[in-house]
């Protein structure tokens, strides 16, 4: 396989659901890294980290129940943290993995403070990409106003267009080609000819009635970390991760590094330069 090649894998939830991942090879003596995405993002979130990253490194990227080639709930209300804990235990169990690096993303970030609090002695190090144990409420806000809302579009440029309309303060600097690659990674082309996003619309219904995104206190799993080479990746113009949020966690966490995406929002995709010198830092601290 070349760079940023991946087969496809697949696993079953407790609750039968088959769940998807891409598997890109990497070397056998380090840990695999499993990256997680965003609430309404997939495992193609990740093209750009694995295609530089695979190679050197397994990349095992998910797609979260009801996202990309997994399939959706049977009850809307399995679209919380606790259940998408769950799932990625089955899928450490089905590959029998005792160790490995996690990469979490808004959303996949908690889960991945989660799977710190479920047992940390398997994470070989962890980073937090734009989200922290306090989720601030303008960001909160601003998700819960657009998850859940179906559009759809006749080409790529018109997916593209909407979402620069929709998100060009998140992304101020970007020029078409990065609106179009975000909207591949965001959406999808329908049985019908259409784009639209690649997530069933039911996710937004536990997530608009908690208050807050996990309804529970965060910072006993952002604890767990302690003595995990970890890395929190803030976007300068971030809604939901704050400063003052990210020096209360360094207080906690000596071993936390911390790096800020300028001209980003919630969340930066990693691709940046800042954000991949610090990935390239942290995984330099994995022991073999």
């Amino acid at each position: 396989m070349g760079m940023g090649e991946w087969s496809d894998g697949y696993w079953m939830s407790s609750d039968g659901l088959r769940l998807h991942y891409r598997d890109y090879p990497g070397k056998s003596s380090r840990p695999p890294i499993i990256c997680i995405p965003g609430l309404t993002r997939n495992a193609r979130d990740f093209e750009g980290v694995a295609a530089r990253l695979a190679g050197d490194w397994r990349m095992i990227c998910v797609d979260l129940r009801g996202r990309g080639e997994s399939a959706q709930a049977k009850e809307s209300a399995s679209y919380v943290p606790l259940a998408y804990v769950q799932d990625i235990e089955a899928l450490i169990a089905e590959l029998a993995l005792d160790r490995f690096v996690l990469f979490g993303t808004s959303l996949g970030g908690l889960i991945t403070m989660l799977l710190a609090y479920a047992g940390s002695e398997r994470i070989a190090a962890a980073l937090l990409n734009d989200i922290g144990p306090v989720l601030d409420s303008s960001g909160l806000d601003r998700i819960r106003s657009y998850v859940g809302r179906s559009q759809s579009w006749p080409t790529w440029l018109h997916a593209a267009r909407f979402l620069h309309e929709a998100q060009g303060d998140i992304y101020p600097d970007w020029d078409m080609d990065q609106w179009l690659v975000y909207a591949k990674r965001l959406c999808r082309l329908t049985a019908s000819g259409r784009i639209t996003f690649d997530y069933d619309m039911r996710i937004a219904e536990p997530f608009r009635n908690a208050d807050g995104a996990a309804g529970f206190d965060l910072w006993p799993a952002f604890r767990s970390l302690a003595g995990i080479p970890s890395l929190v990746v803030r976007g300068g113009l971030s809604d939901l991760l704050s400063d003052s949020t990210i020096e209360a966690m360094k207080a906690e966490n000596p071993e936390l590094e911390s790096v800020v995406v300028p001209r980003a929002g919630h969340a930066p995709t990693l691709d940046e330069p800042e954000a991949q010198a610090a990935i390239d830092r942290l995984l330099t601290r994995v022991k073999p």
